[in-house]
């Protein structure tokens, strides 16, 4: 296995593999710290401290900046790496461009953090980063794109796998997303303030143009890049329908792109607008369904992997979730719906079932089905893979009961009229009402951190394994060479 595993390396660009890995675990870990700590800050307003560089107000885009893009956008780098390289079977093409995509990365995400706790935004919801992170992001997203074409040109296979066809989509979908979200004039070369390029309900509407596809593409096309790879190979069967994959991917693809303004009904925005990206949601339902029930059916004549594999069991849930989610999105882009739904903690929840249960739960799966062959071992410890399944499922459930739950109610309460035509309760009554769900939801998110660190610590002795088993073979053929000389 060890000189397999070596011809493979030599085939095959796997160290940037292994950086992206590492670095995805860590991000997941100092992301979901965050997050838990301002989940409290929310429950227990006195943990801001009156120390401004932890207030929820800039905790909060470090929470989301590590977990998406550090967590996440570390993932997609490694298991695309993987992907491509394995099912076109040629090395990754640029060994140095594709180090600059790791070093420009994990630089981005940690001066991004950094600048956010110094209180350095852009003050806009969906393009907080300063300019000088976005352009350093978009010169290394294009080498990105430029070392998957390459890769893909140079592939050895005439067929080009579906897995990759999201990863490309998403790829692309992204650069073009960040570039023109983020068109902005520096004030001056050496200040970090800008201006947009954007004003007004033109503002908005790129903004959830942007807002709504980084969750089209970063976040449910490139996973599904990851779904149709690594689902069929720990199931060890064939994709239930190829037929349909490809189905799924043109009607997401196409679908995607029109959706965002479902976010502004109610607004300046014209309404014929919101009303179209309400009806490509709606239709959206079909191809997500589709690529759903296509990866779980995957799973037919090997159900029983599922009492004896939890890795199947995180890519599975992760499915379920991908569905349920999906489902919930559509039924939230309804007019009627969502002026209950909309500004309160439904909308929470419904992103938190999509990134912790459909995004960090396919993850989860993938990277603990890479890692073992990455570094030419064995998972150090299965039972700890089984306590992270647990723990992370409990704590999505939490989560997400005690945000729908306090989203509804929340919403209700807002809309509530008494008999003489008055609002029946204050704003600060909706507040005081949600102390205990936000409670729930810390604990819930205490959970999924606990479970996180749980596999770091499980990735980290399996390293720690296959490093001690490579110095005892180096050991034993050393000793072998020397007593063959001897004789």
């Amino acid at each position: 296995m060890a000189v397999a595993t070596a011809g493979a390396a030599e085939q095959y660009n796997y160290d940037i593999v292994r950086k992206f890995t590492v670095m995805a675990v860590v991000w997941g870990v100092l992301g979901m710290l965050v997050g838990v700590y301002i989940a409290s800050e929310l429950a227990w307003p006195a943990l801001n401290l009156d120390i401004p560089y932890i207030t929820f107000g800039r905790l909060r885009p470090v929470h989301t900046t590590l977990v998406i893009f550090g967590f996440g956008g570390s993932a997609l780098f490694a298991t695309s790496y993987y992907v491509v390289q394995r099912t076109c079977q040629t090395r990754l093409y640029g060994d140095g461009l594709a180090e600059f995509t790791f070093w420009g990365w994990q630089i981005a995400i940690g001066a991004a953090a950094v600048s956010y706790m110094l209180g350095y935004t852009q003050a806009r919801e969906y393009a907080e980063m300063v300019w000088p992170i976005d352009i350093l992001i978009a010169v290394t997203w294009v080498i990105y794109f430029y070392i998957y074409v390459q890769t893909l040109r140079r592939r050895s296979q005439p067929h080009i796998y579906v897995a990759n066809w999201f990863f490309i989509a998403f790829i692309l979908a992204t650069a073009l997303l960040h570039i023109f979200n983020n068109m902005e004039v520096p004030v001056s070369l050496f200040s970090l303030k800008s201006y947009s390029l954007h004003a007004g309900v033109q503002d908005a509407m790129t903004q959830w143009w942007y807002g709504h596809n980084a969750v089209g593409f970063f976040l449910t096309a490139a996973f599904l890049g990851m779904m149709y790879y690594f689902v069929p190979k720990q199931a060890g069967r064939p994709v239930y329908s190829y037929r349909l994959s490809i189905i799924h991917f043109w009607a997401l693809i196409f679908l995607y792109m029109w959706v965002g303004a479902h976010h502004l009904h109610w607004t300046a925005l014209p309404d014929w607008t919101s009303t179209l990206a309400a009806t490509f949601s709606i239709l959206l339902l079909m191809p997500s369904w589709g690529g759903m029930i296509n990866g779980i059916m995957t799973l037919s004549g090997a159900w029983d992997k599922l009492r004896t594999d939890p890795v199947i069991r995180f890519l599975i849930v992760a499915l379920s979730f991908y569905g349920m989610s999906t489902f919930e999105g559509p039924l939230l882009s309804l007019k009627s719906v969502n002026a209950l739904s909309h500004y309160t903690d439904w909308t929470v929840g419904h992103v938190h079932m999509g990134a912790l249960g459909w995004v960090a739960m396919i993850s989860f799966g993938s990277l603990y089905h890479l890692v073992p062959r990455l570094w030419n071992t064995t998972l150090y410890s299965l039972r700890l893979v089984y306590l992270h399944f647990w723990l992370a499922t409990i704590g999505i459930v939490l989560y997400i009961s005690a945000m729908w739950g306090a989203g509804i109610i929340q919403g209700l309460m807002l809309r509530a009229f008494d008999e003489y035509g008055n609002l029946a309760y204050t704003f600060i009554e909706s507040v005081a009402f949600l102390h205990k769900p936000y409670v729930v939801r810390a604990a819930g998110g205490a959970l999924f951190v606990t479970g996180i660190i749980v596999m770091a610590y499980n990735i980290f002795m399996t390293v720690r394994k296959a490093r001690r088993e490579e110095a005892e073979l180096e050991a034993r053929l050393a000793a072998k060479m020397a007593r063959a000389a001897a004789s």
